[in-house]
């Protein structure tokens, strides 16, 4: 049995962009990202975030910070019964040239092993074209750019709420 899935950047997907955030304070969820989770989830969709987390190698914020804000936000998700089904991050700087960093699928493909995911129903959410290609690269074709800029998405939105309409008609 395979499962379908939803795939989200961290920031600027679920939470507003504002470099480096690592404190809860800081922390401001888009708009409409819990309507978005909630109607996934309600519809078979596992949700799983891929989060590249530079921040952490460039000595801005410790794993540990990294760790105490992921409990923060899937307690938030909690609280508005949202399941995360796993998070996955990248802790290191592009400079490192690791496996997991997106583009790299490594994450994707990583869900994909563990939680028998089928990447053909699955989606991606993302507001950088490295988000994008790493679905690609993985084999997912349903893929949602959220902003502005070039893009190889197969589509670009400018609110989560159109999100919901694309992956749930």
């Amino acid at each position: 049995m395979t499962f379908k899935a939803i795939f989200l950047d961290r920031d600027g997907v679920i939470n507003e962009d504002r470099g480096y955030v690592y404190k809860p304070e800081n922390f401001v969820f888009k708009e409409h990202i819990f309507e978005l989770l909630q109607t996934c989830a309600a519809n078979g969709y596992l949700l799983f975030i891929v989060t590249n987390q530079s921040g952490i190698a460039r000595g801005y914020y410790t794993e540990s910070d990294f760790l105490e804000l992921t409990e923060y936000m899937t307690g938030e998700f909690a609280k508005r019964n949202i399941q995360i089904t796993k998070l996955y991050y990248c802790p290191h700087a592009p400079e490192f040239n690791c496996q997991c960093r997106k583009p790299n699928p490594k994450m994707l493909l990583d869900a994909q092993k563990e939680f028998h995911i089928d990447m053909n129903a699955s989606w991606l959410i993302g507001d950088k074209e490295s988000d994008i290609k790493a679905a690609q690269n993985a084999g997912i074709k349903n893929t949602i750019y959220l902003g502005e800029g070039e893009t190889t998405a197969k589509y670009r939105i400018k609110s989560l709420k159109e999100a919901v309409n694309l992956i749930v008609p």
